[in-house]
């Protein structure tokens, strides 16, 4: 099967062991996931099975949506509730219009610090590993974008809140720094991840749900819906299934390092490609046939 798989992972489980779950549902050996979700957190995990591993790269800049609930008060040294509360604050005040004027702070785009409980890779190894060891390595800054952040609930030291944001957002750290600029401390004790692109959690389905058919199930062509199509000409598809360039004016501008289906002449997916100047040229080639 070559398919992408909008998965409601629950709780209490890896991303890996979901997507492992995922494909021995659908009887597929080969599997990917786009997007790593926390063991404690929920919603859509995108599952790439069969091809469709060759495409999560396209997957990953999709804009996510999230809920959360964030405790103030605590801070723990995995900036969540499965963690050890490491510092504590005894008494705060806080009020509903400092959260919200809070929130709007961290709107737009912001400069976070990746968590040493991430799956980022240092010297090949995840920071997780070296974290778990009471080891603390520098780590980059990344630039991220919030599109939006609103508070849904106020209760301290409770607080409920949604955000959309982009790709490489740490909602762990986001509630880190809330916690800060609250004067205050702050961790995650609950998140789920309510949309990726297009999918959506009300869509997906849980690993032990899923059966060839289901609606959670997109092909590969309906899973990159977001991307634009060129159909080719039977001579133009006989080279680009050999990886050769296209010469033609494609009528199209291309957006900066934009990314097209391409298709053959009875409007069937077979790769992904690029249009720089007059020509087409193919990035990856997908076996669907076999």
């Amino acid at each position: 099967m070559h398919a992408v798989v909008n998965v409601d992972k629950p709780a209490g489980l890896t991303s890996r062991r979901a997507m492992e779950q995922a494909a021995r549902a659908l009887n597929t050996k080969k599997a990917g996931h786009a997007g790593t979700l926390d063991p404690m957190a929920t919603g859509v995990l995108l599952v790439c099975l069969g091809e469709a591993t060759k495409i999560s790269a396209y997957l990953l800049d999709l804009e996510k949506e999230y809920t959360a609930t964030l405790k103030l008060g605590e801070r723990t040294d995995t900036l969540d509730a499965e963690g050890e509360v490491i510092e504590r604050v005894e008494t705060f005040s806080v009020t509903e219009e400092q959260v919200r004027e809070t929130l709007k702070k961290f709107t737009g785009d912001i400069v976070q610090m990746p968590p040493m409980y991430s799956a980022i890779k240092q010297g090949g190894r995840p920071l997780y590993e070296l974290a778990r060891k009471g080891v603390e390595v520098e780590r980059a800054a990344r630039e991220v974008r919030i599109s939006e952040l609103e508070l849904t609930r106020f209760a301290p030291p409770e607080l409920d809140i949604r955000v959309i944001c982009s790709k490489g957002t740490y909602i762990r750290t986001l509630a880190d720094d809330i916690g800060t600029e609250l004067g205050t401390l702050a961790h995650i004790t609950a998140l789920r991840r309510m949309r990726v692109g297009n999918f959506r959690a009300e869509e997906a389905a849980a690993p032990e749900e899923l059966l060839p058919g289901n609606s959670a199930v997109y092909s590969i062509d309906a899973a990159l819906g977001h991307l634009r199509e060129l159909v080719l000409t039977p001579e133009e598809y006989q080279r680009a299934a050999n990886g050769a360039p296209i010469s033609r004016e494609s009528g199209i501008t291309p957006r900066k390092n934009e990314i097209f289906r391409l298709k053959d002449p009875a409007g069937n997916i077979f790769a992904l490609g690029t249009v720089d100047g007059k020509k087409i040229r193919v990035r990856r080639l997908l076996h669907l046939k076999s």
